[in-house]
């Protein structure tokens, strides 16, 4: 049982899913492993951006053990315990970007947790469905919510309602993943764009990602005023000021996220 969590220079954290031997699924176990690394990218100050992947190159993730759920028996109550076992895709609130290092087959838990992540980088073989409808159950932990929000109403629904793989070209058409580029050039790809972002100011970058994921539930008017408040509290950080003196300086600039 393995979720690891390494942390990389810069402030690069890579998370992988590591159960090969089953397909990357996730059993209550790996949930609650996962929980905690998402737990530790949300809090610790030392990470600036995160990588997510799955072991091997042929499965991101098959999302949920079927075998170790469907059909357990569920405490009622469990419903109502909202901050259980948080998780990035189920809402955990973790405003550090995420980038999806899809090495494989992205599917059911594997690709709503994708839907969670800012940026995405696919292989070329790699497939994508979310095909719980198909086992009597639905695209939990974000899927029915995320997946209109991320594509067109009617293209959305065919994914959700019939359940049907699509490939990596067709998801970079329709805007789900980023960049589709051979397999053995996934993982790189995607730590070059951490490593990016790692570059910038922390606190800024956290700022632009929370006021563009919160703006369209919010009012045109209540969002340039959210944006308006959280620019006036950038401006008198010590990365904006670093950020003017390496301008006036002509050197590249070096943020604390202070």
């Amino acid at each position: 049982m393995s979720i690891d969590l390494d942390l990389q220079d810069g402030g690069i954290a890579v998370i992988t899913i590591n159960r090969p031997e089953k397909r990357n699924a996730l059993d209550a176990e790996h949930y609650e492993a996962l929980s905690k690394a998402w737990t530790r990218v949300r809090d610790d100050e030392a990470i600036r951006v995160a990588v997510v992947t799955g072991a091997g190159d042929q499965v991101f993730s098959a999302g949920a053990d079927l075998k170790s759920w469907i059909g357990r028996k569920v405490d009622p109550a469990e419903i109502w315990q909202t901050q259980k076992g948080m998780l990035l895709n189920r809402g955990l609130e973790i405003w550090k970007p995420v980038v999806a290092a899809i090495n494989g087959h992205c599917l059911a838990g594997g690709m709503t947790l994708m839907l969670a992540t800012d940026i995405r980088v696919a292989a070329s073989h790699a497939t994508f469905a979310l095909s719980e409808v198909r086992r009597g159950i639905i695209a939990a932990n974000g899927g029915t919510q995320r997946l209109p929000r991320q594509l067109p109403h009617a293209i959305a629904m065919e994914l959700l309602l019939i359940g049907d793989a699509i490939d990596a070209e067709t998801a970079a058409r329709w805007g789900l993943v980023n960049r589709v580029v051979p397999a053995v050039e996934v993982m790189e790809t995607a730590l070059g764009l951490a490593r990016r972002i790692a570059a910038n100011a922390p606190l800024a970058v956290q700022a632009a990602k929370e006021l563009a994921l919160r703006g369209p539930g919010m009012g045109l008017a209540e969002g340039l005023r959210l944006e308006q408040f959280m620019q006036q509290q950038l401006q008198r950080s010590e990365d904006a000021a670093e950020g003017r003196a390496a301008f006036a300086e002509k050197r590249q600039p070096r943020f604390n996220g202070r």
